[in-house]
């Protein structure tokens, strides 16, 4: 949890700067020509949850990328900046689509524009699909940028690879993240098919499940969440925390009904709840696990009935999530959805 007083000491110049530009509010000189930097009460009186650097896809319609995590987490209370890796007319599941690509060195440069103006507080960092070696390897600088500002900082991965056996990343991107992303990361939150390429082990059992979890923590997360895995037929969600280094990690798991429609945005929305609730409740994991998995099914049954209601068949195409009409569910969800901690 984030206090005011961890940020005392570093934005003690900052609200110097603040209170300066008060005290001449009343004057002519305009704030514009004066140099002084803004006040940013978001910095000076931060959210108890915390503030998130999101890097992510952004899509002008539909929810995917930023557009499906960001306004979920500032329903949870917390301040969310984004940096948009893409920026796309849709998603790509749309016939054409249209738009521009960041790269690492434009990245860098918004990074270094928020260090120089004292801005680079943050307690997380989110990160989801990546289509570049040279993009990710940036997003490890940032990681170190930000850790040294904050050394608490938490950086939650949803290390986007692929899914049912289909990579659509460029192959070289497994072995960065294998080797250079998984020991950062604080929380990992990989689908069965990235957890493989993670851990280079068949995931065919909740066991097998459970194991690739315990090797992940020994490359580095305390926490790491399988979002969903197909056994038999059966979708799980397997959770797993360990809590201190070398102690046997708690794990869990949550049945998830299966529904028959394809969604787009659901990764997303998931690693962004994940993260919101985990924050809210650092020691229990599966509690988070539950408020998120319970959020994510009640918005994508009410997409279904939207659907069906306006006399469209969900099973003929992908389906945008209806995340503005599900605010509810996001902030104040009924936990239908139970994790059963193994032993």
């Amino acid at each position: 949890m984030l206090f005011q007083s961890e940020l005392a000491s570093h934005f003690r110049l900052t609200i110097s700067r603040e209170n300066h530009i008060f005290r001449r509010s009343g004057s002519s000189r305009s704030l514009r020509n004066s140099k002084m930097a803004p006040p940013i009460l978001s910095l000076v009186l931060p959210s108890e949850t915390g503030r998130v650097l999101s890097i992510q896809s952004h899509t002008v319609q539909g929810y995917v990328g930023n557009k499906s995590a960001v306004f979920p987490l500032q329903l949870l209370g917390y301040d969310v900046d984004p940096i948009n890796s893409v920026q796309f007319s849709n998603h790509t599941g749309y016939p054409t689509f249209k738009g521009q690509v960041l790269n690492g060195q434009q990245l860098w440069e918004l990074i270094e524009g928020l260090e120089e103006n004292d801005l680079l507080y943050y307690t997380h960092l989110l990160t989801g699909y990546i289509g570049s070696v040279s993009f990710l390897s940036t997003i490890l600088e940032v990681v170190n940028k930000l850790r040294s500002v904050n050394p608490k900082l938490k950086y939650v991965c949803d290390p986007v690879m692929g899914d049912e056996g289909k990579l659509y990343v460029p192959p070289e991107l497994v072995s960065v993240y294998r080797e250079k992303v998984v020991p950062v990361a604080s929380m990992l939150t990989p689908n069965q098919f990235e957890a493989e390429l993670l851990t280079n082990l068949r995931i065919e059992s909740e066991k097998d499940g459970r194991e690739a979890c315990n090797i992940l923590h020994a490359a580095g997360p305390p926490m790491v969440v399988l979002t969903s895995i197909n056994i038999n037929g059966n979708l799980f969600l397997i959770g797993s925390h360990q809590k201190e280094k070398g102690l046997s990690p708690e794990q869990f798991k949550i049945v998830i009904p299966k529904i028959p429609a394809y969604f787009t945005g659901t990764g997303d929305l998931t690693t962004a709840l994940l993260l919101g609730w985990s924050n809210k409740y650092p020691d229990n994991l599966d509690k988070a696990a539950e408020l998120a998995v319970s959020s994510l099914q009640a918005l994508l049954q009410r997409t279904i009935n939207d659907y069906k209601s306006a006399g469209h068949d969900p099973k003929s195409s992908s389906l945008e999530i209806r995340l503005i009409q599900s605010q509810n569910d996001i902030r104040n969800p009924e936990i239908k959805f139970r994790a059963e901690r193994y032993t």
